[in-house]
């Protein structure tokens, strides 16, 4: 399964579907995610929010698309919804070769268990802020951060999703 973001399609273009919740705090924004399956198949999701990331985990074959008003978890195989969450304060998403979603808030990271409500902060050396995802090595995963409220300290750093912990990866030598 291949998914993407993609700009709004024209009509007609795709077998389409609708993934919207009924709810007076909805933005008007929209994010439209193209999902190809292994014959080639394309459909696409139209969710309501700005789109932020999408997911797709082999293992769970779950998909999960974060936008600026929900974060939406489907069946791969079917496209059903399996659960959403509103007014999510991820930030971005990311899905650990092994198959594990995680998320970021600017401030934590938290990987998701059995569902969106059962999630593990993953402890850090220091207090977080300001946290940028960027690389994959092998299974760790490379980020950027600021210290909280000592925004001056810029730290690159490693998440090993083997054993969830995170770690600086080039400490300062302090003399």
């Amino acid at each position: 399964m291949k998914v993407e973001i993609i700009n709004q399609p024209y009509s007609g273009e795709f077998k389409e579907r609708i993934y919207d919740i009924e709810s007076p705090w909805n933005s008007q924004s929209w994010t439209w995610i193209k999902f190809t399956d292994e014959n080639m198949s394309e459909t696409v999701g139209q969710f309501r929010g700005f789109p932020k990331e999408v997911k797709y985990s082999e293992s769970r074959n779950e998909i999960i698309v974060l936008t600026s008003d929900y974060v939406f978890r489907l069946n791969a195989s079917d496209l059903n919804l399996i659960e959403t969450e509103s007014q999510p304060q991820y930030q971005d998403l990311e899905v650990s070769p092994d198959g594990i979603f995680f998320f970021h808030n600017y401030y934590e990271i938290e990987k998701m268990n059995n569902s969106l409500s059962d999630l593990t902060e993953i402890q850090s050396p220091f207090k977080m802020d300001d946290i940028r995802f960027k690389n994959w090595n092998g299974k760790i995963l490379e980020f950027e951060c600021e210290e909280f409220t000592n925004w001056s300290r810029n730290e690159i750093m490693e998440l090993d999703t083997t054993e969830w912990k995170i770690k600086i990866k080039t400490p300062h030598n302090n003399v």
